[in-house]
């Protein structure tokens, strides 16, 4: 695995969730890389998948690295935060609705990649169906829809 792929992922993850994040990327990560076109498919860290690279060039990150990307303040921009009520049911995969959301970062943009937050801590990731100042002035329909929770197969952490 080169230096190069390895600065492409850091210019991915900057590009996308800010200036600087990419310095959270753990040392010693495992890249797979497509046989047909030799692109990163998938990124994981002991084992734990961290991130899969869209063919549009975007990031599709796991729960587990949204939670260590919350470490930088920029990261947080991406993010939005539920309420008690909707945190069970986000954990189990449903999509977040704009009534719920009691904090919404600046940089959620429609169909960004987005962290769902509940006293900070990562309990899903999804892609924003509105922009945040749709989601800050909306009182109905879906905000977040959900890819990836914490109760999915696919989850890291059991509770």
């Amino acid at each position: 695995m080169g230096m190069e792929q390895i600065l492409k992922l850091q210019y991915s993850l900057d590009a996308l969730f800010g200036n600087g994040v990419s310095k959270y990327l753990p040392k010693n990560i495992e890249m797979i890389f497509s046989r047909k076109t030799g692109r990163i498919r998938t990124v994981s860290h002991d084992g734990k998948l961290l991130c899969t690279l869209r063919i549009d060039g975007g990031l599709a990150i796991s729960p587990y690295f949204a939670q260590i990307l919350l470490k930088s303040k920029k990261f947080k921009e991406n993010c939005v935060e539920v309420n008690q009520d909707a945190a069970p049911f986000v954990m189990e995969g449903k999509s977040v609705f704009c009534k719920h959301v009691v904090w919404c970062g600046n940089k959620v943009k429609i169909s960004a990649d987005t962290p769902v937050l509940f006293k900070d801590k990562v309990i899903a990731v999804g892609k924003a169906v509105l922009s945040h100042e749709m989601i800050s002035d909306f009182n109905r329909g879906v905000a977040v829809k959900v890819r990836d929770s914490l109760k999915s197969p696919k989850g890291e952490i059991e509770s």
